[in-house]
């Protein structure tokens, strides 16, 4: 960031600091401006945040919708204590981006194919259990909770969970809302825009119908600098003929287009007042031209490359489809409340990645005889579908003791594909040998795997009110995973080293984890907890050959599941019109998992290999010293390390005792603030500003082709909102000062240039933050 950056990102600190301290001494003459109190459902229970007596965020959707979000990682980078890598709309379904609490040992690069272990933070629409991606459209709210939450949700978890809660339909209303808008990212040569329309229909007195409806048309913003011209075939041309080196290149502006269809509906029944039924469906399709991610350096031909460039040899489409239907009943049984959630989702996706510069850095190229324009190209494919079910119930409260227990059951099956090919390859082989019998053709690797996992699990709560103000709360979930893997592998281009494997293996496994709290309410505005909670996420099986040709070693068959000690102790409230959250927490994680591949042939897989631990301190607050104002400052210190080597089932060092974990800042900040003008009559302005800052961190765990630091970087957003009845207009800047924000990379030794090979592309690349963007927003509501 260079110092004018500095500067105005100075002077927006200060102007924050500024409302703070303002409100502060308005905050006598001001004590009716109370803040709205925000009641979440986390505990399973209608309560206000400031009674949950553990660290929760949440954020509303309308908050949501005046800052105009449209994805998660603008989300969570206003949430203490969370951070992202943000990888764009490319493949922005695969792997969980959001990370908690420093609980992640995995490269922030992971996120070409799915991995077959679960995320560290479980992610859930409604009561649902699953990662989609979904657009952040027509949302009540969303709630952050830090920490295991085995006891209270059927799904595991080890850092936390995120709680995407949908507006429900409404009865006897009918009401609707209307937006479009239009923006231009810095580095892009057009115009892009978005569509919402959310319509709510009562249906008679006890039936109402809500539905909502997006589009996104993005035109891209990262150049495509050295794309192969390609034949018929899909090959690259060869002007100079099929054995001269020559190659035809070509760019391409913007490649990296989105375009995105969302839409949900959802039919909700109350017959009378012990009854409540919704059934919602919820469907997403992407269409992703290329990455949001640009190459350093230079080219093969030792052209340096510029801003929004990337040096792919071909382009790396993506596309998705993810649809979630479920079905919510509530029953009120008097003492307590009966929930059955049923859902069931099927998420499918593929992609395309430039895989040349990999094979050249790897010495693959060589294994085929460095071959003229060489391409090598990875088509990977994914499917993840499942049916759950949860039962629960949730005593009345009011008496010395409250409970919640419930039941879990998850059917999952995850298919994963993989097709490799060297484009070219076999018309250069058979006119260069006249041997065309000895190569099959341009496909070299095949990867075939289909996972089966059950999960069962109970799980529940007791909490004792020793006195008004005390409240003491023991939690168990016992678990129960059985997993079945077949993997299938071949590398077929030369025929005389094909030999198709097939691999199968089984296995299971079963635990109690447990979780004890402290309440106590020192004030009637002030909360002091402390909790001791385990934490978990499934393990499963590798499923690797025993023989033949692609013979790994047994002791990569298994993994089993990892686990957390999460200790915390925090203290929440209201002071005045503030309201304060800060809480200091400790983990012991075990066993960790770490997706990783086999080092003789390849094989994706998970192992288990040492310990970690974080700690540190999250603090937010919160205030309205008017009603005009509002302002919330928040600040998190991280330290995650390993306590012990990663150690890989063969007895490798992977990574060394003391490393960083990944992704995660030591030092993070956000800020935001928002003040209104009433104009008279019904027309008001709000002006809004947000800040986020994080420290450096990480690339990865390990040696230097993949363990790179990433500077630290600051994010700022403005807008203003004129708004006039139903109707309102925002003008809206995001990212001001132009920041990168690099969260992840594919280093240069990893898959960078390689004349001497052959290859005059560039594979390494950065996760940059989204560019500076302007854009206007025009919203109808009736």
């Amino acid at each position: 960031m260079n110092k004018s950056h500095l500067r105005g990102a100075a002077s927006m600190g200060s102007l924050l600091l500024a409302l703070a301290a303002h409100g502060g001494a308005m905050a006598q003459e001001s004590q009716q401006s109370q803040l709205d109190d925000v009641v979440v459902t986390a505990t399973r229970r209608a309560q206000s945040v400031l009674d949950v007596p553990y660290n929760i965020s949440a954020v509303s959707g309308e908050a949501i919708e005046d800052a105009k979000m449209t994805d998660a990682a603008e989300l969570m980078r206003g949430i203490p204590g969370v951070s992202v890598v943000d990888r764009g709309y490319r493949n922005s379904g695969v792997i969980n981006n959001v990370l908690m609490r420093g609980i992640n040992v995995d490269s922030n690069a992971l996120g070409d194919y799915a991995v077959s272990s679960v995320a560290p933070v479980s992610t859930y629409i409604n009561d649902t259990p699953v990662f989609a991606g979904f657009l952040l459209k027509d949302l009540e709210r969303v709630e952050i909770l830090r920490g295991p939450q085995g006891t209270l949700y059927g799904s595991g978890s080890l850092g936390g969970t995120v709680r995407y809660i949908t507006r429900a339909p409404k009865l006897g209303v009918f009401e609707g809302a209307a937006n479009l808008t239009g923006s231009n990212v810095n580095g892009s040569e057009s115009i892009g825009w978005g569509a919402d329309l959310t319509l709510n229909v009562p249906l008679g007195d006890t039936l109402a119908f809500r539905a909502t409806v997006t589009r996104l048309d993005y035109p891209g913003l990262t150049d495509y600098v050295n794309l192969y011209v390609l034949d018929s075939t899909g090959a690259p041309s060869a002007p100079g003929g099929i054995l001269s080196p020559d190659a035809a290149y070509r760019s391409q502006e913007d490649a990296d287009t989105v375009d995105i269809w969302f839409g949900r509906a959802a039919l909700r029944w109350v017959p009378n007042e012990w009854f409540d039924a919704t059934a919602t469906y919820a469907r997403q399709s992407d269409e992703i031209g290329g990455r949001r991610q640009v190459t350093r350096g230079v080219d093969g031909f030792g052209n340096a490359y510029g801003d929004y460039e990337n040096g792919s040899v071909q382009l790396e489409p993506s596309s998705r489809d993810v649809s979630l239907g479920s079905l919510e009943m509530n029953v009120d049984l008097g003492f307590a409340t009966l929930t059955s959630s049923t859902s069931h989702y099927e998420h499918e996706g593929s992609s395309v990645s430039e895989n040349t510069g990999f094979y050249a850095k790897a010495g693959f190229l060589s294994f085929y005889y460095n071959y003229p324009r060489p391409m090598a190209s990875a088509e990977r494919a994914y499917s993840d579908e499942a049916t759950i079910q949860e039962l629960r119930l949730v005593s009345r409260t009011g008496g010395d003791f409250d409970y919640v227990v419930g039941a879990f059951y998850n059917d999952n099956t995850l298919i994963v594909t993989q097709d490799s090919y060297l484009r070219g390859f076999k018309r250069w082989w058979d006119l260069l040998t006249g041997f065309p019998s000895a190569v099959s053709g341009d496909r070299d690797f095949i990867y075939r795997r289909h996972e089966e996992f059950t999960d069962k699990a109970v799980f529940g709560e007791l909490t004792w009110h020793a006195t008004d103000t005390l409240a003491l709360t023991g939690g168990v979930r016992w678990f129960e995973n059985e997993a079945v893997n077949n993997t299938f592998i071949d590398v077929p281009l030369y025929t005389s080293l094909s030999q198709p494997v097939t691999a199968t293996f089984r296995s299971s496994e079963s635990k109690a984890l447990f979780k004890g709290n402290l309440s106590w309410a020192f004030s009637d505005d002030g909360l002091f907890y402390a909790t001791v909670s385990e934490g978990y996420r499934r393990g499963g099986s590798n499923a690797v050959p025993l023989s033949g040709n692609f013979a790994e070693d047994p002791r990569w068959q298994v993994y089993t599941s990892d686990s957390v000690v999460n200790y915390e102790a925090g203290v929440k409230g209201r002071l005045g019109s503030i309201t304060y959250d800060a809480a200091l927490f400790y983990v012991d994680w075990e066993d960790i998992q770490l997706n990783t591949a086999t080092p003789a042939w390849g094989f994706y897989v998970v192992q288990n290999g040492g310990t970690a631990r974080t700690y540190g301190l999250e603090t937010a607050i919160d205030g309205r010293p008017t009603d005009a104002l509002h302002y919330s400052l928040g600040y998190t210190y991280t330290n995650a390390r390993l306590s012990e080597n990663v150690v890989s089932p063969l007895g490798t060092i992977l990574a060394l005792d003391g490393a960083s974990l990944p992704g995660t800042p030591e030092h993070a900040i956000t800020a935001a603030a928002d003040y209104t003008w009433q104009l008279g009559g019904d027309v008001n302005l709000v002006a809004r500003t947000s800040g986020y800052y994080q420290s450096g961190t990480r690339n990865a765990i390990g040696g230097p082709t993949f363990n790179t630091p990433l500077a630290g970087f600051q994010i700022w957003n403005v807008s203003a909102t004129l708004a006039r009845g139903p109707w309102a207009a925002t003008l809206f800047v995001k990212n001001i000062f132009k920041e990168e924000g690099v969260t992840g990379e594919f280093t240069e030794a990893y898959m960078g240039t390689a004349p001497a090979a052959g290859y005059y592309g560039n594979g390494s690349k950065e996760f940059i933050s989204l560019p500076r963007t302007i854009g206007l927003s025009l919203d109808y509501s009736f």
